[in-house]
């Protein structure tokens, strides 16, 4: 007896299970990518958010000046305020610092800062949207005195927050009344 066998090869199937194959890899790839995508996003997210939280609190508080004048001899008044959206900080937390070239710097907080035409600051803090004033009074102020033809760097920090610069210009005549900024 004889068995007659005809095998024929089936190639359609294998070029199926190929591209069965390809296109399994295909999904895997962009799944991966997605992935690395998605990952990298949030890491960025991330960072701007943090980024943004820090930047809020660094002017959270930032003080704002609007006039330096020298109200006697030796001393300095300042009127300032908030700059908008600050929080409500207390005045103690506030800093100020004269730098004067060589002679040194002086230093002290904004503890006795004042609403502007009363001799009160109600609960010791100072609020957005008010204007307030500081007299700096010359003993205060034994290395940077103000002096004819100077200038002075005066630097504000708000507690943990932001920082206020503002050059303090001496004319050739420092007398009762001389605007310095």
């Amino acid at each position: 007896m004889k068995e007659n066998t005809n095998e024929k090869s089936d190639n359609i199937a294998a070029i199926g299970i190929g591209a069965m194959i390809v296109f399994i890899a295909l999904i895997l790839v962009a799944a991966v990518a997605a992935a690395v995508i998605i990952q990298t996003a949030e890491k960025l997210q991330q960072n701007a958010q943090t980024t943004g939280e820090e930047t809020t609190s660094l002017l959270s508080s930032k003080v704002m000046v609007k006039n330096v004048i020298v109200p006697s001899a030796g001393a300095l008044y300042i009127t300032f305020e908030l700059a908008p959206g600050s929080d409500t900080i207390t005045a103690a937390l506030v800093a100020w610092v004269i730098v004067c070239g060589t002679t040194g710097m002086d230093s002290g907080t904004f503890a006795a800062a004042t609403l502007v035409g009363t001799a009160t600051l109600p609960g010791g803090t100072l609020n957005p949207g008010t204007t307030y004033d500081l007299t700096i009074l010359a003993a205060s102020l034994a290395s940077c005195a103000p002096t004819a033809n100077q200038d002075h760097i005066l630097s504000i920090q708000s507690g943990t927050g932001g920082f206020s610069f503002e050059e303090l210009n001496y004319g050739s005549v420092v007398t009762a009344g001389a605007k310095v900024i």
